[in-house]
Formats: structure tokens, C-alpha cells, sequence
């Protein structure tokens, strides 16, 4: 039998879907797929609960979108990124599985490739090829809670920080969130959306009903070194961004992180902490400083501040009141860190202005 559902993929189907794939089944059967594939994270041959025919329905007519390519794994086990091809096509993704003693966070993509051109970002350097779905960013959770499970780990925080830039994909990101929230029980206190600043999205975000965190990736704190690291700004400066995070911090009132890449000798200097300062000032006591060392990336020569730098940087913030740590990089040996995601693919070096 033929199902009317529109959704293209497994995890892109509502409740509505399931009912019209198994209209003339008992209605309790949509309930039995539905807790099957969100709460025991099961393929679909394996909800038991339903018969091979059911099963096979499912499998057929609604299929997973994303094909595994390669898995790869760091830190003794604990940090494993997924590279995947999407069904539609062969756009890769990443998505990366974090383990910690008590839980497992999951950093997930929300775009194949990223337009936001940040040269020191892989993915960035890369260019953009299409948005994902709903069902696409949800199934990268389910197939990475799978994969905890074996370790009896529960996927506890997700953090939308991966490929892509999550408010210019803002519907299918909010549709995630709320399938994540409702259907898979993760608490909005451990979502996490990233953004570079896209002003417009942080204002819908704060419009929107669940109080999820926010995260900026800042990287500079003056207008001229910003335009150059985060071209967006050219589009939304640093005083339009403050003010959409003000507005977010009225309505929330849940603290913003900011994260901030030290780019040796470009913004780990002691001027570069002082303005940094100065702009968290206006959002005390709710901002706080996630300071991240640049991961390397073969499109962006400058490196990473140095150990030494990153303590002396952090010093000095904190010296200025501001609430600073000093994040802990997992998996850069298998380019699985902040700002090393490129699915694998070769990066296109282009010459670069001075900074």
C-alpha cells in the first residue's frame, strides 16, 4: 500500500505521516513507532513491537537520509565523529558524539557546508551546498544515541555547532529543537544554538516558546578585525548584535556564551581582551567567555595561541571581571574540533587579505 505522507525521510515524518503509512492499522501502531524510533532510538526492522509487514513498510517507504561513509575515532574512545552522505544526493555532513563520565553531548549539522565564509572555519572555507531538515538534523542525534548506548550512556546536551550556520536554517533548526524536546526528552536548558551573528535569527529565537541557549561566536570586539574574521558582521556590526542579545537575555533570561577563537597575534592581545571586556560589561551578569585555541585548518596559515597565551588571555579577562574558561579541545587529530568540520572534502585555498 501507498502512503500519502510528503516527508522524504524517516525521521522528516510526523505522527500524521506514520498514521496515513499505516492507515487501516490499529491507531495504537503509530504510538508503537513513534516511542520505537525516539525513545529507544531503534531502526525500524528492530521495533519489535510491530510485524515484519509493518516493518518492512516503514523501511520501504520512509528511509533514513543519511548514509554512513566513514566513522572516526579520538581521545581513547571518547570522542567519535560521523561523516554521512546525504540520501538525496552526495552532499556530506558531519556530526561529532562526545563522551564524559556521566553523559554524552552531540554536536550536530544543520547545513551541508556553511555561506558565512569565515576563513579560519574549514567548513566555511568550503562553501555552502543546501540546508538540511528537520529529520536530517534529528537522525543525527538518534544515530549517535544509538551509538552511546553502547557504552550505556544517554545523550544528555546538544549543541547546534557544527556545519552550517544554524539561524540561517532557523525553521528546520526550531523544528528540530522541538522534536528533540517533546519526543526525545531533552531538556531546552541543554540545547544549545550557535550563530555568528545573524541578528534577525536571534530576535525570532527569542520570540520562539523554549528557553534553548545561545551561544555567539565572537572572535573579535571591534567592528574593523570582525569584519574580517566573521564577514557578516559587515551586515549585522557589533552594536546591532549586542542589542539582539540584550533584547534575548529580557526575554530568556538565560546567560550567553561567547565563543572566542585565539588567533595568535590577531586577538589574543591585551587590547583585544580589554574590548571584550568592555562589550560583556553591558550584558553582566549574563555573558560568559568560552575561549577556544584556533584548531588548525589547512585554507588559514595564522595559528592557534599557544598555551602560555591562552592562560595569560584568560587571566587578563578575569583580571576585568569578565566570567571566562578556557574550553578543553576534543578530537582535533581527527579534525572533529571547533571550526574543523568539512566532511572530509579538500578545502580550496584562495588568497586571503592581511589581518
Amino acid at each position: 500500500m501507498k502512503s500519502d505522507s510528503s516527508a522524504r525521510t524517516l525521521y522528516d515524518a510526523s505522527r500524521d505521516d506514520l498514521a496515513a503509512l499505516l492507515a487501516g492499522e490499529p491507531a495504537y501502531r503509530v504510538e508503537q513507532t513513534w516511542k520505537g524510533l525516539y525513545e529507544s532510538f531503534a531502526e525500524p526492522a528492530n521495533i519489535t513491537t510491530l510485524s515484519a509487514a509493518l516493518r518492512t513498510r516503514l523501511t520501504e517507504q520512509l528511509p533514513t537520509a543519511l548514509i554512513p561513509a566513514r566513522e572516526s575515532v579520538s581521545d581513547k574512545g571518547d570522542t567519535v565523529k560521523f561523516l554521512w552522505r546525504l540520501a538525496d544526493g552526495n552532499h556530506p555532513i558531519e556530526t561529532v558524539l562526545m563522551h564524559y563520565a556521566d553523559r554524552a553531548t552531540v554536536c550536530v549539522s544543520t547545513q551541508a557546508g556553511c555561506a558565512m565564509a569565515c576563513g579560519f572555519c574549514a567548513t566555511g572555507q568550503a562553501g555552502f551546498n543546501r540546508q538540511l531538515t528537520v529529520g536530517e538534523i534529528v537522525e543525527q542525534v538518534v544515530r549517535a544515541a544509538r551509538h552511546a548506548k553502547k557504552r550505556k550512556q544517554r545523550v544528555a546536551n546538544i549543541v547546534f555547532m557544527g556545519m552550517g550556520e544554524p539561524l540561517a536554517n532557523e525553521p528546520a533548526v526550531w523544528g528540530a529543537v522541538e522534536r528533540l524536546h517533546h519526543d526525545i526528552g531533552i531538556s531546552a536548558r541543554h540545547l544549545t544554538i550557535s550563530t555568528v551573528g545573524i541578528v534577525p535569527g536571534i530576535r525570532t529565537l527569542a520570540s520562539r516558546p523554549l528557553p534553548v541557549n545561545l551561544a555567539v561566536s565572537m572572535h573579535a570586539a571591534r567592528n574593523e578585525l570582525r569584519d574580517q574574521l566573521v564577514p557578516i558582521n559587515k551586515r549585522y556590526p557589533i552594536d546591532e548584535l549586542i542589542d539582539a542579545c540584550r533584547e534575548y537575555l529580557r526575554v530568556r533570561n538565560r546567560r550567553i556564551s561567547f565563543e572566542w577563537a585565539l588567533i595568535a597575534g590577531v586577538n589574543d592581545t591585551a587590547r583585544d581582551a580589554t574590548e571584550l571586556a568592555r562589550l560583556t560589561t553591558k550584558l553582566r551578569p549574563s555573558a560568559h567567555v568560552n575561549l577556544i585555541p584556533l584548531n588548525p585548518t589547512p585554507g588559514f596559515a595564522t595559528r592557534g595561541t599557544d598555551a602560555q597565551g591562552v592562560r595569560r588571555f584568560a587571566k587578563r579577562l578575569q583580571d576585568l571581571g569578565v566570567n571566562a574558561t578556557v574550553r578543553r579541545n576534543r578530537g582535533t587529530d581527527i579534525d572533529a574540533a571547533c571550526g574543523q568540520l568539512a566532511a572530509g572534502q579538500p578545502v580550496v585555498l584562495t588568497a586571503r587579505r592581511n589581518i
